[in-house]
């Protein structure tokens, strides 16, 4: 029998894994499985509902240029729209059309944009920053940002620009800041107009897991889902790596499932959008669970197994690591209207606009539309997100988290002061379905190294972890690309092969990248 490899979850990462398992490692489609607790695949990258009911969207990624593993992966994955151009010719040609170029991405408490040429650093933010780039990641252990940075610093325009497009918060992982600092230095100079992101043409869905999916299921692959797999078992010893047996539960039953040594087993431990909590137009979301579901078997498989990760390190701290986002569906252009006016750039070319002075601190972006593949005409959607969602709102004086989604969308009428008779008709005329995220920034929090288990563990002889919480060297978590490249070391690693992903860009190490980076971090 031809050996098996069975994949536990069905975000982008066990969905990549097993193209690669396809591509690179010779199997047939047909000797893959994934089991899936929920009823859709795709995890992260999710996005439903429909143009009546309010459209669904927990969050929106961004790509750029150097996202090697990712544009490799997906040149081969033909788009729903036209099979002759591959999902990364899409990602490429819509930039070339479409680029960001974002002049209003900050604003401020009396609804002026702010000028962000300047960045604002003192000469001691400036010194701290090229302090943390150059200190080397083993002393960072354990630290948050703010042991590295003076308050000033997190009062800076670089800082507003940076939590939000990345959604750091101030007691966030040193070792994370810094690897984003040097994993994208190259795209200092164009931070404010963020016309070095890349964006898929639709939302993520629509436009990664739907054509991926549709290649994986040409090739034969199966996908179970509301399927969930409890434990593995392993064969006996004391430091066995071998998986011996996979225990899941599936429509109230219990299954085993017989492993060989010769088959592979991928897991994906812990998840960032687990337990979301979505409400509606008139409701706020649910409290989230107290304890959660995708996280229990990273702590069944690390109890007692040292290089398995610490999984009680990213779920345990809901309080640090929790954000809320929101999705409006709007049948009226009057929005989008008075956006275009405010930021000077029509719809899909402005970028990310963030309230500096939001209790909330509120985020909004209108992406080039239609955002969804069936979005009827005169229907728009644009989303959004508050990185303080437990604080009371300017306007509303309650926490985001307890706040319908008309409340949301009063909040920020509030900070873009529109006139009365366009946000009355804003508020007439839209739908918006807010999601809090306990999870969401888990991956961000303050970590020691050993916290996350490498892909492969040492000694393991067929089981990987894939995804946001296993360890990369370099490369930087929140990213689809960081998923990827997981997929990619567990294969080639698991299956010795010879093709290994393609190193981590390394902007800092180029002399002219850094003298412009450094020049960008001048202006005052």
């Amino acid at each position: 029998m031809m050996a098996q490899a069975y994949l536990v979850g069905s975000g982008i990462a066990a969905l990549a894994a097993t193209a690669f398992l396809i591509r690179d490692g010779g199997f047939d489609g047909a000797d893959i499985h994934l089991f899936e607790e929920q009823r859709e695949i795709g995890g992260s990258l999710d996005a439903g509902g429909t143009a009546d009911a309010g459209y669904t969207m927990r969050g929106g990624r961004m790509f750029e240029a150097e996202f090697r593993c990712t544009y490799d992966l997906l040149s081969a994955i033909p788009t729903l729209d036209d099979p002759s151009v591959s999902v990364t010719q899409e990602i490429l040609d819509g930039h070339e059309d479409f680029a960001w170029d974002d002049i209003a991405r900050l604003v401020d408490g009396d609804g002026k944009i702010v000028d962000t040429r300047a960045m604002g650093f003192s000469e001691r933010d400036r010194l701290e920053l090229v302090r943390c780039l150059a200190n080397p990641e083993g002393h960072l252990d354990g630290k948050r940002i703010t042991d590295c940075f003076g308050e000033h610093f997190f009062t800076t325009n670089f800082w507003f620009m940076s939590c939000t497009t990345f959604a750091f918060q101030p007691w966030h992982s040193a070792i994370e800041f810094r690897r984003y600092l040097r994993r994208f230095i190259h795209l200092f100079p164009e931070f404010a107009s963020m016309s070095g992101i890349h964006r898929t043409r639709y939302n993520q869905y629509d436009s990664i897991v739907r054509p991926l999916t549709a290649w994986l299921r040409e090739h034969g692959v199966t996908v179970h889902t509301g399927c969930r797999v409890t434990d593995l078992g392993f064969t006996p010893g004391i430091r066995s790596g071998t998986v011996d047996t996979i225990y899941l539960t599936r429509g109230g039953h219990e299954e085993k499932i017989p492993v060989a040594p010769t088959d592979l087993v991928l897991v994906t431990n812990g998840s960032m959008t687990d337990a979301s909590s979505l409400g509606t137009h008139t409701s706020a979301p649910r409290p989230a669970p107290p304890r959660s579901d995708a996280w229990l078997l990273w702590h069944r498989l690390a109890r007692g197994r040292e290089n398995f990760g610490d999984p009680a390190v990213f779920d345990k701290h809901v309080k640090e690591s929790r954000w809320e986002s929101f999705t409006v569906t709007s049948k009226d252009p009057a929005f989008l209207g008075a956006l275009e006016k405010f930021s000077g750039r029509e719809t899909g070319r402005g970028g990310l606009m963030t309230f500096t002075e939001s209790n909330w601190l509120l985020t909004i972006v209108a992406n080039r539309q239609p955002v969804y593949r069936d979005q009827p005409e005169g229907v728009s959607v644009w989303w959004g997100y508050g990185l303080f969602p437990g604080r009371p709102g300017n306007h509303t004086p309650k926490p985001m988290t307890m706040c319908s989604g008309r409340e949301i969308l009063e909040e920020v009428l509030h900070h873009l002061q529109l006139d009365e008779p366009t946000a009355a008709r804003v508020l007439e005329t839209s739908t918006v379905v807010p999601c809090v995220m306990p999870y969401i920034t888990s991956q961000f929090l303050a970590r020691r190294r050993g916290d996350r288990p490498k892909v492969v563990p040492e000694g393991s002889v067929n089981l990987a972890f894939i995804g946001q919480f296993a360890e990369v060297p370099d490369d930087v978590v929140f990213t689809v690309e960081y998923s990827v490249r997981t997929a990619w070391t567990a294969v080639a690693q698991l299956l010795g092969l010879d093709k290994q992903p393609p190193a981590v860009h390394k902007g800092h190490h180029d002399p002219h990248v850094l003298a412009v980076a450094l020049e960008t971090m001048h202006h005052r």
